[in-house]
């Protein structure tokens, strides 16, 4: 297959203070999604799913967590003899205390990896979009054009953002003409998807070019200057399917009371694309005397014996009697006591809400108890 000669790089390391107390203690590729699943496991299973072999994954500060959920890549298949899932966190020095300024600093001090491994083809990724492509079709795209880049971009207009965000002009030809990055007011509907295809020895080229000029970010320093002014040849990949960003708790909210809607869970897990993720063995849910549950996501290991309606519930929650919760998403090991009243929360791992206890958030605006905080 082509595609064994493409390697995948996954940089982990932006915006992680978009989504606040959620990303105090890890990485937005490691935030749970959907009752049982991590952000990057959507990236990681597109990548095996289409033929990669080779996948390093650029840590940043926080990512104790990620590597923890990563492991072997035993999951993914990625644990074989020849090449495999490649954890890179920071090299710590004077100059680097564990924080890259950029995806350019991150892929330069990890210059080693790319050298020693044996793919003419890099997909450069980041994390903070949730997605579920077959990156062969962009490989074959990227081919047949003749193109030196090839970039993915969706028109899902929910993907544009005042103030953030890469959007393109495309041409006739399907060469992008113009970028514009955080701008006010997106003008373009083309938004970038951050994910990059090209060959590997003109990455390295870019990238030891960009940090002897003092660059610091790819798209900015790099890929926009080539499109402007370099005249290299940059072409458009388009992503139709369904696709949500991770910039914000409130998108983090609203993307895992979507996936409830069985039309968006199928677009995203798709047969012929599955999800993989690590795997935690536990018991089947069980629904106790007084359990209702409406529309909702309910994971293994739950023990429900309360009301719950539209919400999104990870593994080994559990719902004391006479608790009503909606709009919700729980996480992993949260305990809610005798008569508690949640609508509109956002509980990460293992908080405890006691007896009685009534938050009632906006729905624009969901109130977030950080891990193990007990209220």
């Amino acid at each position: 297959m082509a595609m064994k000669n493409v390697m995948g790089i996954i940089y982990t390391g932006e915006k992680d203070s978009f989504l606040r107390e959620l990303t105090l203690a890890r990485a937005i590729a490691a935030m749970p999604v959907a009752g049982r699943y991590r952000v990057i496991d959507f990236l990681v299973s597109g990548l095996v799913n289409s033929g990669v072999k080779n996948v390093g994954v650029i840590m940043q500060k926080n990512y104790h967590s990620l590597m923890d959920h990563l492991g072997s890549g035993k999951e993914w298949d990625l644990h074989g003899k020849n090449d495999g899932l490649y954890i890179l966190p920071p090299f710590l020095t004077r100059e680097n205390v564990g924080v890259y300024n950029g995806s350019l600093d991150a892929l330069h001090s990890n210059f080693g990896y790319l050298r020693r491994s044996r793919q003419e083809y890099v997909l450069l990724c980041n994390s903070t979009i949730v997605f579920n492509a077959n990156f062969e079709e962009m490989f074959e795209a990227h081919n047949r054009s003749g193109v030196d880049v090839t970039i993915m971009y969706t028109r899902n207009p929910d993907m544009r953002r005042p103030e953030y965000g890469t959007y393109f002009e495309i041409g006739a030809d399907g060469l992008i003409t113009d970028v514009e990055i955080d701008p006010t007011r997106p003008r373009y509907e083309n938004t970038c998807m951050e994910v990059f295809l090209l060959r590997k020895d003109l990455l390295m080229d870019l990238v030891d070019r960009g940090a002897a000029h003092g660059y610091h970010d790819m798209q900015r320093d790099v890929f926009q200057r080539l499109i402007r002014d370099a005249g290299m040849r940059v072409g458009g990949y388009e992503y139709k399917d369904v696709c949500y960003r991770m910039d914000s708790v409130q998108s983090y909210f609203k993307f895992n009371l979507d996936v409830i809607d069985p039309k968006i869970r199928h677009a995203l897990f798709r047969e012929d694309n599955p999800v993989y993720t690590k795997v935690r063995d536990e018991l089947p849910a069980r629904y106790l005397e007084n359990a209702k549950v409406v529309h909702s996501i309910v994971a293994d290991g739950c023990i429900v014996d309360g009301t719950v309606e539209n919400c999104v519930l990870f593994r080994g929650v559990k719902i004391a009697s006479g608790a009503k919760v909606k709009n919700c998403v729980i996480m992993q090991d949260s305990q809610i006591e005798e008569g508690v009243q949640l609508e509109n929360c956002i509980l990460d791992k293992q908080a405890i809400i006691k007896r009685d206890g009534r938050l009632i958030g906006p729905n624009a605006y969901p109130i977030v108890i950080s891990k193990d905080m007990t209220i």
